[in-house]
């Protein structure tokens, strides 16, 4: 397995250009099985995951061809005829359950794998199958495969989602658009990748209201067509980068980034004394003052602060002034990141979904290991503001929700290489 080899050099200078969103990539790209009509995809993330979900509808009988060096993707669905989203390939990526939905909605039947990922949670298919039972489906778990069957069509329905789930309501609303009759989703997530998701539905056909509140309202159509689409900067990477400069000192401005897209983040680095700028380009970040302040964070959905900035977070609140909380709210196991950055030297004690940082003067480098996508890279940020050499093994997770890492912190001063085994 690769290995990430960084050494602490100092403030970092420079832009960095903020990919398309993986999350909302991962969603825009099973909306091709609900028309048999080409989508294109503009502005996509070349990724791990992009590549799995890209065999996950090969495998199911779509075309999906990767242009302009990946940023580009050409879908189309018109002679998918498989039905069956297999273990082999689903068990990579939690994402590719959100075939479910439109494999139901289009064809009336699907036969999923319960899907692998990341382990930082049970995230169960519960609240999908909720969902679309009310929809009229009758779903089945046999031998790992969830079996489902709407006879007749899915229906239009009220339902309200226990927990705002942002890949429940993506798979729901994707299922809806083709329903008889009108749905009416409460408590769903307001995500701007849902958003996003919804831009791209309305543009294939889609009648849907409400995207970005907490009730989405769809109208079923009897079929959607094609459309091309940009995807929506990653908030999570856009976030990841703006905390390189705070971490480790000097400017950098985030090409493509928004305000709106990282809201309750930004006021987390304000408060800690790290200055964020809009720019003509997008988002410009320092820090004002030397050493930043430590702040306490609750993870919680948008337009909270995101779970998947609270790893990269925790690196920051290590070497800054005071004591942080940092509270988890979305997922169990997710401080997994900690014991390796207390063996940077972070003083960090967890108890249950709370971890409690006590902020020191410098981190040391050590060799250390990846967990899952978010711990990987928030070592490779700690490592940038540390004393000596940091080797952060295991960063298969790191391919798959950030494009070319090296290269883009490179750019910027890191000192920054991979090691191929």
């Amino acid at each position: 397995m690769d290995s990430i080899l960084v050494r602490g050099n100092g403030p970092l200078n420079g832009e960095i250009p903020i990919a398309g969103a993986k999350n909302a990539c991962l969603a825009l790209m099973p909306a091709t099985l609900l028309s048999e009509e080409p989508l294109t995809l503009t502005n996509a993330p070349r990724l791990s995951d992009i590549r799995t979900m890209t065999q996950l509808l090969q495998s199911l009988g779509a075309e999906a061809t990767e242009m302009q060096e990946g940023k580009v993707l050409a879908l189309s669905s018109h002679g998918a005829d498989n039905h069956i989203a297999d273990y082999e390939i689903v068990r990579k990526m939690r994402a590719s359950n959100l075939v479910l939905g439109p494999l139901l909605a289009r064809h009336g039947h699907a036969v999923v794998s319960l899907p692998g990922g990341c382990a930082i949670g049970a995230r169960p298919m519960d609240l999908h199958i909720s969902a679309l039972e009310a929809m009229g489906a009758e779903i089945e778990l046999k031998d790992g495969y969830l079996h489902a069957v709407a006879k007749g069509g899915l229906k239009g329905a009220v339902h309200e989602l226990r927990f705002a789930s942002v890949g429940a309501t993506e798979n729901t609303v994707m299922a809806a658009t083709l329903a008889k009759g009108t749905t009416v989703l409460k408590n769903a997530a307001r995500e701007p990748e849902i958003v996003d998701l919804v831009k791209c539905l309305r543009a294939m056909g889609a009648q849907i209201d409400g995207e970005g509140t907490s009730t989405i309202t769809i109208e079923g159509v009897d079929r959607l067509h094609g459309a091309t689409h940009q995807v929506v900067a990653d908030r999570i990477e856009l976030g990841t980068y703006m905390l390189a400069p705070a971490i480790a000192g000097g400017a950098v401005e985030c090409i493509g980034g928004r305000l709106d897209l990282v809201g309750a983040f930004v006021e987390k680095l304000d408060a800690a004394g790290v200055a964020v700028e809009e720019t003509a380009r997008g988002l410009k970040v320092s820090r004002k003052n030397g050493r930043v302040n430590a702040v306490d964070v609750v993870t919680e959905p948008f337009p909270g602060f995101p779970t998947d900035l609270q790893a990269q977070m925790m690196a920051l609140m290590c070497t800054a002034e005071g004591t942080s909380v940092l509270e988890e709210k979305i997922f169990e196991n997710r401080f997994m990141h900690a014991p390796e950055l207390t063996r940077m030297g972070a003083r960090i004690d967890v108890q249950g979904g709370t971890a409690t940082v006590h902020g020191v003067e410098r981190l040391k480098g050590a060799p250390v290991m990846a967990t899952d996508l978010r711990a990987s890279v928030s070592l490779i940020l700690a490592a940038m503001a540390a004393e000596g050499e940091t080797i952060v093994s295991r960063v298969y997770h790191l391919d798959r929700g950030y494009e070319r890492v090296e290269e883009k912190l490179g750019a910027i001063g890191a000192h920054i290489e991979r090691i191929k085994d």
